[in-house]
């Protein structure tokens, strides 16, 4: 059971390491012929091709931080054998709906009245890899927790403590 616990750890740690990287690397460029110029879209501000930095893709920015967080919460409050399983489901919800507000920003970006040929970075795949390991730990989660009522069940343990599984 430990050995869960382990695989269970290592899944959000790779998906915390993944949306921090994500937060600092820029997510689109959108180069702007007319203009002779490119915009570059990042969490937290979006830079013209005038060079003037617009704070108003923040929401991003603040939806991801808060993942980090509670991916952190999670990590170290796994005796509590349930609790990870619920933060990894708020975590899934909020990298869906991160990526919600990202094509929400490139959409609106792209229905301006300049016309604009958009460059996507590998960086806007991390969300979705993170989100494919924040599902697996939720499975080994669940995983560790049937195999503890199993061992309930049967009488081979009396009482598992939290810091057994």
């Amino acid at each position: 059971m430990n050995m869960l616990k382990i695989i269970q750890t290592i899944y959000l740690m790779m998906a915390l390491v993944l949306t921090i990287v994500c937060l600092c690397l820029p997510l689109v460029t959108f180069h702007e012929p007319e203009l002779d110029g490119y915009a570059v879209m990042n969490n937290l501000w979006a830079t013209t091709p005038e060079g003037v930095r617009e704070l108003s893709v923040w929401p991003m920015f603040a939806v991801l931080l808060l993942t980090c967080l509670i991916d952190v919460f999670a990590i170290f409050h796994y005796k509590k054998r349930m609790f990870p399983a619920r933060l990894c489901t708020i975590n899934v919800l909020l990298i869906l709906l991160w990526m919600a507000l990202c094509a929400f920003y490139v959409y609106t970006y792209q229905t301006k009245d300049v016309v604009c040929h958009l460059e996507m970075a590998i960086t806007h795949c991390l969300p979705a890899i993170s989100l494919f390991f924040y599902i697996m730990a939720l499975r080994s989660v669940i995983k560790a927790e049937q195999k503890v009522k199993a061992a309930n069940k049967n009488g081979e343990v009396d009482t598992i403590t939290a810091t057994e599984v």
